[in-house]
C-alpha cells in the first residue's frame, strides 16, 4: 500500500497501519503514543474476554475495527454484528470470519433499537470528539434496558476533546476529532447521554463501565 501524504485524511493512515505500517497518535504538545493495531489484529486478550462476558446478545460492536470482538462472540455462539467506517477494517474483519457492515454509527444501522448490548471499546468512546453525542446515539441503537459496555481511561486521566493526528513513516494526517473519558468521569457523561451506570471495573489493567438504557 502507498503511504498516505502529509495532511491526508486519517482513514488512509489507519488503513496503512492495518497493512503493517507502524502508527502513532500525536496529540497536543507533540506528545506521541503508539496505536495498538497489532493488538486489534490479534486474538482477544484476557481483558477483552472479561468485558465480553458481560455482553448479552444480540450485540452490536461500534467501531469494530478488524473484528476480534465480533469473531470471539460468534465463536461463543452469541449473535453479534460489527460496524466500522473504515473499509480496510471491514475487509480485515470479514477475512477473519466476523460478520460486519461498513457504515457510520450516526447513519443507518441494522437493527437500530433492538440490540441488547453495544460495545464501545478500544477508545471508541472518542469517536467524533463528543462522547455525549456518541453515547446518546448508541442509546438509540440498544433496546429499552439494553446495556452499553464502554472502555475508559484510568481514573485521574484527562477527560475531554482532543485534536489527534495520526503519524506514519514521518508524515502526519489531517486533524482527527477525538476525545477521552476517564473512569471517574463516566457518571457525568452517562447522565448527559440519558444512560445509567450499572458498574465500572478494571480488568487486567484496562478500565470499563457497564451503562444501561
Amino acid at each position: 500500500m502507498i503511504a498516505p501524504a502529509d495532511g491526508a485524511p486519517a482513514a488512509g493512515f489507519y488503513a496503512a497501519a492495518l497493512a503493517g505500517a507502524p502508527l502513532r497518535a500525536v496529540v497536543a504538545g507533540d506528545r506521541a503514543v503508539a496505536v495498538p493495531t497489532a493488538r486489534w489484529l490479534g486474538p482477544v486478550e484476557p481483558a477483552d474476554v472479561a468485558v465480553l462476558a458481560r455482553a448479552v446478545g444480540p450485540v452490536l460492536d461500534v467501531g469494530c475495527g478488524p473484528g476480534r470482538h465480533v469473531a470471539h462472540l460468534a465463536r461463543q455462539g452469541v449473535t453479534a454484528l460489527g460496524i466500522d467506517a473504515s473499509r480496510a477494517a471491514v475487509r480485515h474483519a470479514r477475512e477473519r470470519g466476523a460478520p460486519v457492515v461498513h457504515g457510520d454509527v450516526f447513519g443507518p444501522v441494522p437493527g437500530a433499537g433492538s440490540w441488547h448490548s453495544a460495545l464501545v471499546l478500544d477508545g471508541n468512546v472518542g469517536i467524533g470528539g463528543d462522547p455525549v453525542r456518541l453515547l446518546g446515539r448508541v442509546r438509540q441503537l440498544v433496546c429499552p434496558g439494553g446495556r452499553v459496555l464502554v472502555e475508559l481511561s484510568p481514573p485521574g486521566a484527562p477527560s475531554g476533546p482532543l485534536a489527534v493526528r495520526l503519524e506514519a513513516a514521518g508524515v502526519r494526517s489531517a486533524p482527527l476529532p477525538w476525545a477521552t473519558v476517564a473512569a471517574d468521569a463516566v457518571r457525568r457523561i452517562a447522565a448527559a447521554s440519558a444512560l445509567q451506570v450499572m458498574d465500572s471495573f478494571c480488568a487486567h489493567g484496562r478500565w470499563f463501565a457497564t451503562l444501561r438504557r
